[in-house]
C-alpha cells in the first residue's frame, strides 16, 4: 500500500541483501560478455630479449605486420613482450632484471604463448643452448622452400646442449666443466632487413622460432614480413 519512495525505502529495507547479490552478479556477467565481445585475437607472440625498441620500431614490429596480413587491427593484435634481459654480466646495468625476465620467457614457453623472439648475441646463445629454438635449416625448407632460398646466406649457427656435468660442479668445486652438444642454424641475422637496419642497431639482432609454438603457419608469415618490409621513409628507432 506504499507509495513513491516510501515504497522503494521499504523493499530495500528488506531485501537489500538479495538486491546487492542480484547486483554484483549481473556487474560480472555483463563484465565477462563484455571482455568476451571485445577481446582481441592474438595472431603471434613475439619477444624482444635484450633488444631496445622505439615507438617507431615497435610500430614495424606490431601493427605494421596487421597491416602486412590484411588483418583488422581492432580485432586482432600481436603481444609485443619487451624490457626482457638475459646476461651472465654483472657490471651490466640490465643485470638485475636477469632474474624476472628468465622467470617470465619459462612461464611463457611452457604455456605456448611465445611464438618468435628478437635477440642479440647473447640472448641468442642462451636461447640455443637451452634447445628453445627450431633448427631453421630442417624447419624452413618444409614450410616455406622459397623462403628459406632467400634467407638462407643470414642463417646463424650456434650450439644447444645435449648434457654436461652442471650439477656435479655444484658438489665438487676441484671438477672441470665439460658438456656434449651440436651445432644447428636457430637463428636469421635481420641485419639486411630494412626495419632492423634502419634502427640503428649496433650488433646483430637475430630471429629465431621457439620449438614448441603452436602458430608456426603465423611465425613464418612473420619472418617473411620482416624481409619484405619497406620503409616509411623515416628514421626507424
Amino acid at each position: 500500500t506504499l507509495k513513491g519512495r516510501a515504497k522503494i525505502q521499504y523493499i530495500w529495507d528488506y531485501y537489500k541483501f538479495p538486491l546487492t547479490i542480484l547486483g554484483i552478479l549481473l556487474y560480472i556477467t555483463a563484465y565477462i560478455l563484455y571482455g568476451h565481445i571485445s577481446a582481441k585475437n592474438s595472431v603471434l607472440y613475439v619477444a624482444l630479449v635484450n633488444v631496445n625498441a622505439g615507438e617507431i620500431l615497435t610500430e614495424g614490429l606490431s601493427r605494421d605486420f596487421l597491416n602486412y596480413m590484411n588483418l583488422d587491427s581492432s580485432k586482432n593484435k600481436i603481444e609485443l613482450y619487451s624490457g626482457l634481459y638475459l646476461t651472465d654480466d654483472e657490471l651490466n646495468e640490465n643485470h638485475q632484471y636477469t632474474y624476472a625476465s628468465r622467470m617470465k620467457i619459462l612461464a611463457v614457453i611452457d604455456g605456448e604463448l611465445l611464438d618468435v623472439v628478437l635477440m642479440n648475441q647473447e640472448a641468442f646463445d642462451a636461447f640455443s643452448q637451452n634447445g628453445y629454438l627450431y633448427d631453421l635449416e630442417d624447419f624452413l625448407p618444409q614450410a616455406d622452400s622459397g623462403l628459406y632460398n632467400a634467407v638462407k646466406p643470414d642463417l646463424a649457427a650456434n650450439i644447444v646442449i645435449l648434457e654436461d656435468n652442471q650439477e656435479e660442479l655444484m658438489f665438487d668445486a676441484s671438477a672441470s666443466y665439460h658438456a656434449v652438444t651440436e651445432e644447428h642454424y636457430y637463428g636469421i641475422d635481420l641485419s639486411r632487413t630494412t626495419l632492423i637496419d634502419s634502427a640503428g642497431f649496433h650488433e646483430p639482432v637475430y630471429f629465431g622460432i621457439i620449438a614448441n609454438t603452436p602458430r608456426t603457419d603465423n611465425a613464418v608469415d612473420y619472418l617473411k614480413y620482416l624481409y619484405n618490409y619497406e620503409s616509411s621513409g623515416s628514421d626507424i628507432q
